[in-house]
């Protein structure tokens, strides 16, 4: 029988939303202006360890609408999910906090800040598609260029 204590373990153990606020500072008055708003969307990854081998990892999505100046919604979405990872390398295991989760994460957030919109009295604001593995590639190369790779060698 084959050893298992060193297997790689991959599993979601829960996804949830952890965190959600809608904003409207400027209702009523702003819903009468009939000029097209400006849509700006962030987002933001985290991943945490919670115990020996589960980790945590949010997608976090800010969606700030604005007439000219004024706010006309803002919503902050925080979709979460905890995963058991272990028996892997660090090489390995950043790739999967930083591209797989969020991967698996993200339609849940999509599908929030769109229901938040449209409960919100406005029409869906439709996330796009994330390219998680550029995004964390990109990370990895600005980590590298400003010298922070603490992951080097001696």
């Amino acid at each position: 029988m084959a050893d298992e204590s060193n297997t790689p373990v991959f599993q979601i153990q829960r996804m949830y939303l952890k965190d959600l606020s809608l904003e409207q500072p400027n209702s009523p008055q702003i819903l009468l202006d009939q000029s097209q708003p400006q849509v700006d969307i962030n987002l933001a990854l985290s991943a945490e360890s919670v115990a020996e081998g589960v980790f945590e990892v949010c997608v976090t999505g800010t969606v700030t609408t604005k007439i000219a100046d004024k706010t006309l919604f803002l919503i902050e979405a925080k979709q979460a999910g905890i995963f058991e990872i272990r028996n892997l390398p660090n090489e390995q295991l950043e790739g999967i906090l930083g591209i797989v989760c969020p991967q698996m994460i993200y339609p849940y957030l999509r599908a929030v800040v769109s229901d938040v919109c449209t409960r919100a009295g406005f029409p869906p604001v439709l996330l796009t598609e994330v390219n998680f593995q550029a995004m964390f590639e990109a990370q990895q190369a600005q980590r590298e260029a400003m010298g922070g790779d603490a992951a080097q060698p001696n």
